[in-house]
């Protein structure tokens, strides 16, 4: 029997309820691709597929779209032109590459020392693990009750054993921005090699490689309305830095493998629209996260995490409901078609607490008991309207059946 490819059509997607709404908050897992993206992007793969490592002019179009592209993202994040810019399937190859090509860096000039943060992604926190066992030193530093690292304990830290310090700019789960800056010239004064995890901050938040010493970089498409399965490194010129994908002489031979062309054409444009008047985008996410908010936190027993302000991403809300499950309250707005997480989508199907929260202080049943929201610009007040009424009455009923909400 042949195997067969099967499609979900319309009347095969899972829904209890096809006529609820529409809300999707889960935007720091992914969004939406922008209308004129996906027509650029359908129309490199039916028009325009020519292999860019071909030599004849239908290959080499691809070959200058792809670096178009590449010298369009180093302009957004002000790098050289020397510099590189490794496209790739996401940041999770991205910090992947980081990690372990910086680690082999580091052992020719016996460097065995990388220093990180107990808020990571699992993208940098599992490759450090596998680091441990195969006896590198990883320091993982502390962070207070908002999300910040302890600075002293970085400066106590750096030495000359360090081989790459590697710390997520805004996180993905509480909102935190690290002052990245003030991080980067302490590296560079140490002559420590620094690396961002940009995924979420990408776009949202101000990125210059010069200004704030920043060494390599991890960039992804699928957050900020372009295609999943697309993301880049950038690496500061005169970085050895050793590849971990081997094959053909793809991106400067440092990644093998013929390149996604629809992708990359794809995270091209979103970088484009996502730049488009982007001050004035990025102040309407945080009219409308304020406002969500405040809103929220008039349900008794609702608590804020993260920072706030400036220091918090523009689309990032993350509270935690006191007495309930985080993951039963996901339901009952799945039920209402409000869509939501209880952590970073990598990790949001474990029973697992948040380690991020955990180590910001929170308790097990605090932990536990924490739901985030993330909006995109294409979320309404409307839209956050309908949620607050959905979540309030939604907390009201958990509560009324949780033996921990107090008699």
């Amino acid at each position: 029997m042949k195997n067969k490819f099967i499609y979900l059509n319309n009347e095969e997607k899972i829904s209890s309820n096809q006529n609820k709404p529409f809300v999707y908050l889960d935007n720091g897992a992914t969004t939406k691709v922008d209308e004129e993206t996906a027509n650029i992007i359908k129309n490199n793969i039916v028009e325009e597929y020519g292999n860019p490592s071909s030599i004849y002019e239908f290959g080499l179009n691809s070959f200058h779209n792809i670096e178009n592209v590449r010298n369009l993202i180093k302009k957004k994040i002000n790098a050289e032109k020397e510099d590189n810019l490794i496209f790739n399937s996401g940041a999770t190859e991205s910090n992947n590459f980081a990690i372990f090509g910086m680690a082999e860096l580091g052992l020719k000039n016996n460097k065995k020392k990388l220093i990180t943060t107990k808020i990571e992604h699992g993208s940098i926190k599992a490759p450090s693990k596998q680091l441990q066992k195969k006896g590198f030193e990883i320091v993982y530093l502390n962070v207070d009750s908002e999300g910040f690292i302890d600075f002293d304990q970085l400066e106590k830290e750096l030495d000359e054993n360090v081989f790459l310090v590697s710390i997520i700019h805004a996180n993905h789960e509480v909102g935190t921005i690290q002052n990245i800056e003030k991080i980067g010239k302490l590296c560079r004064k140490k002559n420590v090699f620094f690396h961002i995890d940009a995924a979420q901050s990408f776009t949202k938040v101000e990125i210059d490689v010069k200004k704030q010493n920043i060494d390599l970089l991890s960039l992804n498409s699928h957050k900020i309305h372009g295609p999943k399965g697309i993301g880049a490194l950038y690496v500061r010129k005169g970085i050895d830095l050793k590849k971990i994908i081997f094959g053909g002489p793809q991106e400067n031979n440092l990644r093998s493998g013929t390149e996604n062309i629809p992708g990359i054409i794809g995270f091209g444009k979103a970088t484009e629209i996502g730049f488009d008047k982007n001050e004035e985008k990025v102040k309407e996410m945080k009219e409308l996260r304020d406002y969500f908010i405040e809103k929220v936190l008039e349900i008794p027993n609702s608590h804020l995490n993260g920072s706030k302000d400036d220091k918090r991403l523009c689309n990032n809300i993350n509270i935690t409901f006191d007495f309930i499950e985080g993951e039963a309250l996901l339901m009952y707005l799945n039920m209402k078609g409000i869509y939501i997480s209880t952590g970073s989508a990598c990790s949001s199907r474990s029973l697992e607490p948040s380690d991020i929260l955990i180590s910001m202080g929170r308790s097990y049943e605090q932990a536990h008991g924490s739901v985030r929201f993330t909006l995109s610009k294409y979320t309404t007040k409307e839209e956050l309207e309908y949620t607050f009424t959905c979540l309030k009455e939604s907390v009201e009923n958990l509560r009324k059946l949780s033996p921990l909400t107090p008699k």
